[in-house]
């Protein structure tokens, strides 16, 4: 059975300025998104700059997402990393905290072979009861996880039963899905491929856009869950100009920018990440305006 199907956001890490995380604002984020019908919280992701939170922050965001959220939807908490060691750490640790499932990224900067991927996945899955989603995003990891090894893990080891499809190569993943059997879940890991994906029989997405637009966003999945492909399709084309605005700079840097403009958030973020830049926070301001959230 899948952890859920149709739009799981991938929800940011509120701050405060001096880079501690802002609990109060979190625990507003999470009632934000329950409110407005999103089926899913995944939490300390790409999105939720897990990055540059250290284990202990990490952990303890999704023990409090975990607590906050108190079972009225299934939270998915982001325990991936390059070292195998580190990413069973996480993983057993957010278990015991009471996760319904995990994300496992790739392993980034190490560019490991696909046996590789598939021993470090395994290994973990292994250290776990929780059902895991892989990761893939090559974009930020440098590393392609390929649909042979992703349908090979699914087949190997029970608890694995999916991917986040970040590759934004829909060949790629219509490959994925005629050789997997409807074995794997697939998520989009792309808010602007959330209906191709679906119509490959994906069964939703992680959504950067959903921080946001949380009700738009699980409309546009339940719409095509219901069969209402063309209703579908159609708020999706409608949030095209906005989801580019959300990706004109780094991921979190837009969005989180999207929230401390709706008021919701202080907006800071931990270095590397810097500021978003004047000339695109007008644009992200237009974009906002012209689809009916600011």
């Amino acid at each position: 059975m899948s952890i859920f199907k149709g739009s799981g956001v991938a929800v940011v890490t509120p701050m405060h300025d001096n880079g501690e995380v802002n609990y109060e604002q979190f625990a507003k984020l999470l009632e934000f998104q329950i409110a407005n019908g999103t089926d899913a919280i995944i939490v300390c992701g790409t999105t939720g700059e897990s990055s540059t939170l250290t284990h202990e922050e990490h952990l303890e965001v999704i023990r409090y997402c975990v607590e906050t959220v108190a079972g009225r939807i299934p939270v998915v908490a982001g325990t991936g990393s390059n070292c195998t060691d580190t990413a069973v750490y996480l993983s057993v640790e957010a278990e015991q905290a009471g996760a319904d499932g995990l994300l496992l990224v790739s392993p980034y900067y190490n560019k490991a072979t696909q046996n590789g991927l598939y021993a470090h996945f395994k290994k973990v899955a292994e250290a776990v009861k929780l059902p895991i989603l892989l990761y893939n995003v090559p974009s930020r990891t440098g590393c392609n996880i390929q649909p042979e090894t992703v349908v090979r893990l699914c087949r190997d080891v029970e608890n694995i039963v999916g991917v986040k499809e970040a590759s934004g190569n829909i060949s790629q993943i219509a490959h994925l899905a005629a050789i997997s059997g409807g074995m794997v879940d697939i998520y989009s890991g792309n808010d602007d491929q959330i209906v191709p994906i679906m119509s490959l029989g994906g069964k939703g997405v992680i959504s950067v856009i959903a921080n946001v637009a949380p009700h738009q966003t699980h409309e546009i999945c339940q719409k095509f869950l219901d069969g209402d492909a063309e209703g579908s399709c159609k708020m999706q084309l409608e949030a095209i100009e906005l989801y580019e605005a959300l990706f004109c700079e780094v991921n979190p840097i837009p969005v989180k920018k999207a929230l401390e403009l709706m008021g919701m958030i202080d907006g800071a973020l931990r270095m590397p990440l810097t500021p978003m830049e004047p000339a695109n926070v007008e644009r992200l301001k237009s974009a906002m305006r012209a689809y009916g959230i600011l």
